[in-house]
C-alpha cells in the first residue's frame, strides 16, 4: 500500500505544480487561439524562432540573468555562511536586533530602500553596471541565506570540529571533510533560494541597471506588455524552465539525506 501511495501522492504533487503551465506551454506555440476554443486553431514556431533571434537579446538576457546569479550566489554564500555561524553557535547581546535586522529586506518595501541606496550607487558609479546590479541584489539575498544557515549551524555540533582538530586536521581540512560535508543540505538549499532571488528579481535591476543591465525579467515585462502573446509565452517559458530544472537537481541532490544536518547535537 505504501508503494502505491508513493507515486500517487508524486503524480497529484506533479499535476498541481505543472498544470498551472499548460496555458502558458500552449500559447508559446499558438499561431492563432480563439475563445472558446480549447487548444489553439493553429499552431506555429514563431516563438521558438524569437528565442534563438539575436535581436530579441533573449539569449543574451538569458546569459546575463545566469551570471549575475551566479555572482550573487557566491557571494551571499561566503557572506551568509560566516555570519550564520555567528548566529547559530554563539550567544551575544543584540542577537535577536540582527536577526530582526536580516529579515527587513522581507518586511520593508524593498524600492523604499533603494531610492536612498540609489545615490549611493550613483556617486561610486556603479549605475548601469553588472557590478551594481550584482551589489544591489544582494540585500535581499545575504539575508536568506544567512537566517538558513544559521538554523543549520544551531543544530550543528562543533565537538566533530574539535576532533577533527586534535586528530591534526588543520582549519581549512577540518572545514572541508568534516563541516562543509555536514551542512551541504543546509548550504545547497540557502544557495538554491539565493540564485532563485536574483534569477526573479525586477525592480531592483531596472533601477539600478537603468535599462542597460537587461535580465530575463526585464525582458518578460517588455514582451508582456506587447501586442504579441505569443512571444511573451515563449520569453516566460525561458524564465521559468531553468529554476525548475536546477530545483530538480537540487532535490535529487537532497533525496536519501536523513534530516538537516548529517552531524546534529545529540
Amino acid at each position: 500500500m505504501n508503494r502505491l501511495r508513493h507515486p500517487v501522492g508524486v503524480a497529484i504533487l506533479l499535476l498541481g505544480v505543472l498544470t498551472p503551465f499548460v496555458p502558458l506551454v500552449l500559447w508559446s506555440f499558438a499561431g492563432r487561439w480563439r475563445y472558446p476554443g480549447l487548444v489553439p486553431q493553429q499552431g506555429t514556431l514563431r516563438g521558438v524562432r524569437l528565442l534563438a533571434d539575436p535581436t530579441s537579446q533573449v539569449l543574451q538576457g538569458l546569459a546575463t540573468s545566469a551570471t549575475i546569479g551566479a555572482a550573487v550566489t557566491v557571494l551571499s554564500v561566503a557572506v551568509g555562511v560566516p555570519a550564520g555561524r555567528a548566529l547559530g553557535l554563539y550567544e551575544f547581546r543584540g542577537r535577536s536586533l540582527v536577526r530582526l535586522l536580516l529579515v527587513a529586506p522581507a518586511l520593508v518595501p524593498g524600492l523604499a530602500v533603494l531610492l536612498g541606496t540609489q545615490v549611493f550607487f550613483l556617486r561610486y558609479g556603479l549605475a548601469d553596471t553588472r557590478a551594481g546590479v550584482v551589489l544591489v541584489q544582494l540585500v535581499p539575498a545575504i539575508p536568506y541565506v544567512t537566517l538558513i544557515m544559521s538554523g543549520a549551524y544551531a543544530n550543528f555540533d562543533v565537538d566533530y570540529e574539535r576532533q577533527a582538530a586534535l586528530l591534526g586536521a588543520r582549519p581549512w581540512q577540518v572545514q572541508l571533510h568534516v563541516t562543509l560535508p555536514a551542512l551541504r543540505p543546509a548550504l545547497t538549499v540557502a544557495a538554491y533560494f539565493a540564485f532563485l532571488i536574483s534569477w526573479s528579481e525586477y525592480a531592483l535591476t531596472l533601477l539600478i541597471g537603468g535599462g542597460t543591465v537587461k535580465t530575463l525579467p526585464l525582458l518578460l515585462f517588455a514582451y508582456a506588455g506587447g501586442p504579441d502573446p505569443t512571444e511573451a509565452a515563449a520569453v516566460a517559458l525561458t524564465v521559468i524552465v531553468p529554476p525548475l530544472l536546477l530545483m530538480a537537481l537540487v532535490v535529487r541532490g537532497l533525496s536519501g539525506r536523513g534530516g538537516t544536518l548529517g552531524l546534529a547535537r545529540s
